[in-house]
């Protein structure tokens, strides 16, 4: 039998030993972060793009006999439709450049007349039209100028290419990752009920659930909205004459996809198209463009809050706020913590102590 004055002595060697056993947990979990932090990005994506692609893969896995074939096609038809354009970009932008550097050192670069709308402007109007004058007989004289302003800037567009560049390759890295997550994909959605059930008991598979789904509503609400309208502005803008119209249809994709819109295009658009054209053809661009700029108002509460007990409200609010947090994986982050959290709570506010019945 324990002696009672024994008690106080064991209890504290108790607490000893599970403040060590903790400590020694927190220090594992803390460098097991540390070591995982720098593919943090990378794994996230590719879980992303798994759950979002699954449905699809499933689908070719049982059309061509094997889970294998099918993530090789489906991470070769994401790796076409992220490269292909960018490559495409990339030679349109260097052609580009060789053309502008030939026609500026053999003087061939001129502006044509400044149109007089353009000129005619109120308070603005003089201003431009002697910086356009300048620019059309000395370009080298402008830029000197105001080389002041355009330096600093030309250092941020650098920086910003340089980090589009590296968010680039740990998008490809993603999209690898992602084909050998959906090889795996059944083994690892057991242990994923099973370690939510662990924790979230005995509602864990219905968050799998719900993450899973709101994952491919966000997907198929924000980047196929966005395709759609690219695709629809550059049709658009290609039978309106609009020079460049696949280049600005691939800024107005990143432009949706970062829930911006395509406004800020668009707008510059029909400005130009108002000086420029005549009153009949800016109209018609205008009764055209409008419509397709704010149509993903309409259509994303519609496919976001589909299959979802989670208010569309709720799902929209954690795509702006995730966006506007974390950047563009805060896309998919901000609408699958506020709906779980709103189910959490849903679930809190509605529960009933059966004792109390």
């Amino acid at each position: 039998m324990d002696n009672p004055k024994d008690r106080p002595e064991q209890f504290d060697a108790r607490v000893t030993d599970l403040v060590i056993r903790l400590c020694l947990l927190g220090l594992f979990i803390y460098l097991s972060f540390a070591l995982i932090r720098p593919f943090l990005p990378i794994l996230v994506w590719a879980l992303v793009i798994a759950v979002a692609l699954a449905p699809v893969h499933e689908w070719l896995a049982r059309s061509l006999g094997g889970r294998r074939i099918a993530a090789v096609l489906l991470g070769l038809v994401m790796l076409i439709v992220v490269l292909g354009p960018i490559a495409a970009l990339s030679a349109s932008l260097v052609e580009t450049i060789h053309i502008l550097k030939a026609r500026i050192e053999g003087g061939a670069l001129h502006l044509p007349p400044i149109p007089t709308r353009l000129s005619g402007l109120p308070l603005v109007g003089e201003t431009i039209a002697a910086a356009w004058q300048m620019a059309s007989t000395n370009l080298e004289g402008l830029m000197l100028r105001y080389r002041g302003a355009v330096a600093p800037l030309g250092a941020r567009l650098l920086g910003l290419f340089s980090q589009i560049g590296l968010d680039l390759v740990r998008f490809i890295l993603s999209i690898l990752l992602a084909s050998v997550l959906l090889v795996a994909a059944p083994g690892l959605s057991v242990w994923g009920r099973m370690l939510a059930t662990r924790i979230l008991a005995p509602r864990g598979e219905q968050f799998v659930e719900i993450v899973a789904q709101t994952i491919r509503n966000v997907s198929r609400g924000v980047v196929g909205i966005a395709l759609l309208q690219s695709i629809l502005i550059s049709v658009v803008l290609q039978l309106a004459g609009v020079a460049g119209a696949g280049l600005l249809a691939f800024v107005i994709l990143i432009l949706c996809i970062l829930q911006i819109g395509p406004a800020l295009v668009v707008l510059p658009v029909l400005v130009w198209a108002w000086l420029t054209m005549s009153a009949g053809q800016a109209i018609l661009l205008t009764a055209l463009l409008l419509p397709l700029t704010f149509m993903d108002n309409v259509l994303k509460p519609m496919l976001m809050g589909r299959g979802l007990s989670t208010p569309a409200v709720v799902i929209f609010l954690g795509l702006i706020g995730g966006t506007l947090s974390f950047g563009l994986i805060g896309l998919f982050l901000g609408p699958v913590v506020l709906a779980v959290f709103y189910d959490l709570l849903r679930s809190w506010i509605l529960y009933t102590d059966p004792s109390n019945e």
